[in-house]
């Protein structure tokens, strides 16, 4: 397989233009000179396309036998394996992604589809007693129909495939709506759901910008759920799109994770995870620790102990296997992030390292942004309670542990948390009290695994969750199933008393 340079959309089997011939534009965010593909602008007319061609192949995917679904899902295993590599550097080029990132991310893909796969022979519903004689009750999945699936870059075989993969062995069809500035990696993506030989229409591909193609397709009446990662507000709107018009909706957000460092941490331990989870993937994860909570009896310490890590880390493309911090995605990341360190300085914070866009030698064309550490920080900045999704770190000193837990809460979002401490009771209590999704005990706030939900709580999702088993719940329905063998009427609730 090569790599794409004219990425196209994916519709019912076939590589098709945008009907209006108009394109974009992927460039390599390292260096903007270098063009990584070309793309359709899609609209309405395609998503139209793309939905009548998943609608059709419904019908008969949906009685396909779970089983042989899977068989699909096994093959497009074994061609990430086979293309691990090229999709990875791939994937560095066009997004900036590390290339040890870039090939977890793809790892990641190939464990979601085994996984995934595995289910094929599972789905287990319940079997249950009846209140009546010769009677039986069961639970069986059902599948929902055409699924709308709306993508970030930050992971973009990760996420496409903890969507795309339990929608399809569940029995439904799916629309990838990718992000405008990974289109390569979809592309490369679908076409090895292409060579794993899913029946046309099943899979489709639209390329475009949110507010024309995902539009359309949170609108569209014959999408029947929208599958959605991204930011809040844009999650809102879908939320509402969809309230309204009666689809169901998965919706995964934004994250303002901490990361408590207790007075009786191991240090060392602590830092290794405050600096990957900080800036690993140059702090564009949901999950990325974005504030460090530190008790202050081992905040100095800490402090220059991070300071001096932090220095060390080393900026440049992803592609180079050197570069511990890569660029961020373009530039209209690159002025959020600066932006927000011109908040920083407003509201009387410390810049301790960083803090500058980095534009010297090799890093001159690309969009790059110093890991940085912002000090002096109270709970009630912008810079600790807004997702900046940036290299950046907000230092709190906490007084106690039951400070740290207040603090780590007093946010909007609830995804990702972590405590390093060696007192098991603590990490108990911190387990039971954290409002969150995710809690790391003395690990980084970073590195979900397939197997487990995936998901966080108050603004930061709509309950769902992505991953292991819960996501069978969002891409499938239940239906109770009652067998009588008594050959006559038995009145459930009436004729039992």
């Amino acid at each position: 397989m090569t790599t794409p340079k004219t990425c196209l959309n994916y519709i019912n089997g076939q590589w098709l233009p945008a009907k209006s011939g108009a394109t974009l534009e992927s460039r390599n965010p390292a260096d903007w000179r270098q063009l990584v593909a070309t793309f359709p602008r899609s609209e309405a007319v395609d998503v139209d396309a793309a939905v009548e061609a998943a609608r059709n192949a419904y019908r008969q995917w949906r009685l396909v036998p779970a089983p042989a679904r899977a068989g699909y899902i096994y093959r497009v295993a074994e061609l990430l394996i086979q293309h691990k590599e090229e999709l990875a550097q791939l994937m560095s080029r066009e997004m900036g992604k590390a290339i040890a990132e870039a090939r977890g991310d793809v790892q990641e893909g190939i464990d979601c589809a085994l996984y995934y796969a595995g289910e094929g022979r599972r789905l287990f519903g319940q079997t249950t007693p009846s209140e009546m004689p010769n009677k039986f009750a069961m639970t069986v999945r059902m599948p929902i129909g055409v699924c709308a699936l709306i993508t970030p870059w930050n992971f973009p075989v990760a996420i496409p495939c903890w969507k795309a993969l339990p929608a399809l062995v569940c029995g439904n069809t799916i629309i990838l709506k990718p992000a405008g500035d990974t289109p390569a990696c979809a592309s490369f993506l679908i076409q090895i759901f292409h060579d794993a030989g899913f029946p046309e229409g099943v899979v489709n591909l639209v390329h475009g910008f949110g507010s024309e193609v995902g539009k359309a397709l949170t609108e569209h009446p014959d999408i029947d759920l929208v599958s959605f990662t991204g930011s809040s507000q844009t999650g809102a709107e879908i939320g509402s799109t969809c309230g309204r018009t009666h689809k169901r909706v998965c919706l995964e957000l934004g994250g303002k994770n901490a990361q408590i460092v207790m007075d009786d941490a191991d240090l060392e331990l602590a830092l290794e995870g405050a600096v990957w989870g900080a800036f690993g993937t140059t702090g564009q994860r949901c999950t990325a620790t974005s504030r460090l909570l530190l008790h202050r009896d081992i905040k100095d310490k800490f402090t220059s102990m991070l300071v001096e890590r932090t220095a060390k880390l080393r900026l440049g493309a992803g592609i180079d296997p050197n570069t511990n911090v890569g660029p961020l995605v373009n530039v209209a990341q690159l002025q959020r992030v600066s932006g927000y360190l011109e908040v920083a300085h407003f509201e009387k914070a410390k810049v301790l390292i960083g803090g500058k866009i980095a534009n010297i030698g090799d890093l001159k064309y690309g969009f790059f942004f110093e890991p940085t550490i912002l000090d002096n920080v109270t709970p009630d900045m912008r810079v600790a309670r807004e997702e900046i999704f940036g290299p950046v770190v907000s230092l709190i000193e906490v007084n106690s542990f039951e400070e740290a837990i207040k603090i780590l809460n007093d946010t909007p979002y609830g995804l990702s948390s972590s405590i390093y401490t060696g007192d098991v009771n603590r990490a108990f209590q911190a387990m039971r009290d954290i409002e969150a999704g995710i809690t790391y005990i003395n690990g980084p706030t970073i590195g979900a695994e397939v197997h487990l939900p995936f998901g966080g709580v108050k603004q930061t999702g709509n309950g769902h969750r992505e991953a292991g088993t819960a996501a069978l719940d969002v891409f499938s329905e239940w239906k109770s199933v009652y067998v009588d063998f008594s050959g006559r009427l038995q009145r459930a609730q009436i004729d039992n008393h």
